[in-house]
């Protein structure tokens, strides 16, 4: 195993309101069923050892697009809608955040039960991989979240995530039992976070003479040293900026869903009846399950599919957000039954718009993009914390050359 990467975020406290935790869960649950599905449960445990990848899937829920609180929020809302189906899905969610946290060796011994692995195994590694991101590593973060993702053939992600509340930044950890050989040499993914100078790594190579004597105690002898293969730092900064953002691919996604329609391309003849609005979202969400790992490396772009909790980019468009999980899952329904048309035009959409990127030349104004959809956001019952999105009070910024901002 490897740990897989890191993420550095801006610490963000507060709750996530009801309106939204209950369509992140249906749409986690469609989204994962559809991974599994397409693919399969070792997919699924593959994309969240990606920083990136996870990152990229809490913005397209609707959570703040940069914050911490993408990591509890998104586990939390999995393990609430896919733990129900796991017998069926063949994916297991064990942990949380907290106390919650603690009971992880005690889940997956459970799992284990149920599923015939060793769940003995399974709670040796999540001590592991806890103890070496909390002690063997010794940079500022105090873990206060675990979670151990499991599928029925034994893969797993574990991702957790400290605090350090002297820089107010909070650091995840994502870890990958592909190609387990060592917890204590090169064992990350990633590491999600930003530089806080000097640390105390007892995973590298420079510390293994200070480690043999400690490893005497576990029998166990260092082969590789930890290697940050991955590392996502996301900015303070709440609203979305042009640095954030991969104009081409979000530009040529936009082209694709407001200046066509489905009748342009058999492919997506099945979402005839489908708004440019709702294309636009269903066009990112296929991305995220269909996207290959290079795609991931701009987390902000996937916010424009159903915004954001505090209003960043803008408003988070209920009605959208809404017809993207019933289109979802009326699409996974019909492929269980042997139907696969509407998965496969979801999965167009996005092979449509990657398609278009080659020849297409953006534009950089992202200020006027953003401004638009928060004119517009009351037409889609756009919700942030803070209230209901209202109609603009002046006259809209673009009423008649809206291609322009494409």
């Amino acid at each position: 195993m490897k740990r897989s990467g890191t993420a550095d975020l801006p610490l963000h406290y507060g709750q996530v309101p009801l309106w939204l935790s209950e369509r992140m869960s249906k749409l986690g649950l469609s989204i994962v069923e559809t991974i599994a599905l397409e693919f399969s449960t070792s997919e699924v445990i593959s994309k969240l050892s990606n920083p990136f990848w996870f990152q990229s899937f809490g913005s397209v829920m609707g959570m703040d697009w940069h914050s911490s609180g993408i990591t509890t929020s998104v586990l939390g809302a999995l393990k609430k809608s896919v733990n129900p189906h796991s017998k069926e899905l063949g994916i297991y969610i064990c942990g949380g955040k907290g106390k919650n946290s603690l009971l992880t060796p005690q889940e997956l011994l459970f799992v284990g039960e149920k599923t015939g692995l060793d769940g003995i195994n399974l709670a040796n590694c999540s001590r592991l991989t806890a103890k070496v991101d909390n002690t063997a590593i010794q940079d500022g973060f105090q873990l206060y979240q675990h979670n151990f993702i499991v599928d029925n053939k034994g893969q797993w992600a574990v991702i957790q995530q400290g605090m350090n509340p002297n820089s107010k930044t909070a650091r995840r950890y994502h870890w990958h039992s592909q190609d387990l050989k060592s917890f204590i040499n090169e064992p990350h993914t990633f590491i999600y976070g930003e530089n806080q100078g000097t640390i105390l790594n007892l995973t590298a190579q420079a510390a293994e003479k200070s480690r043999e004597g400690i490893l005497e105690l576990i029998h166990e002898s260092p082969s590789k040293i930890i290697k940050e293969m991955q590392h996502l730092s996301m900015p303070a900064h709440h609203d979305v900026r042009l640095e954030d953002v991969n104009m081409k691919r979000l530009g040529a996604m936009l082209w694709t869903t407001h200046e066509n329609k489905p009748e342009d391309f058999e492919e997506l003849l099945l979402l005839k009846g489908m708004g440019p609005r709702a294309l636009q979202s269903l066009a990112l969400v296929s991305e995220i399950i269909y996207g290959t790992p290079t795609r991931f490396e701009d987390p902000a772009r996937f916010s424009f599919a159903h915004g954001g909790k505090d209003g960043h980019p803008f408003p988070v468009p209920i009605k959208i957000y809404d017809e993207t999980i019933d289109t979802l899952q009326r699409a996974i329904n019909r492929a269980k039954i042997g139907n696969t048309d509407k998965i496969d035009a979801i999965k167009k959409l996005s092979e449509i718009s990657r398609k278009a990127e080659q020849s297409f030349t953006p534009n950089t104004n992202l200020d006027a993009l953003i401004q638009k959809e928060r004119e517009e956001s009351y037409k889609y019952g756009g919700k942030t914390v803070f209230g209901d999105a209202k109609p603009p009070k002046n006259k809209p910024s673009n009423p008649s050359n809206q291609l322009e901002l494409f």
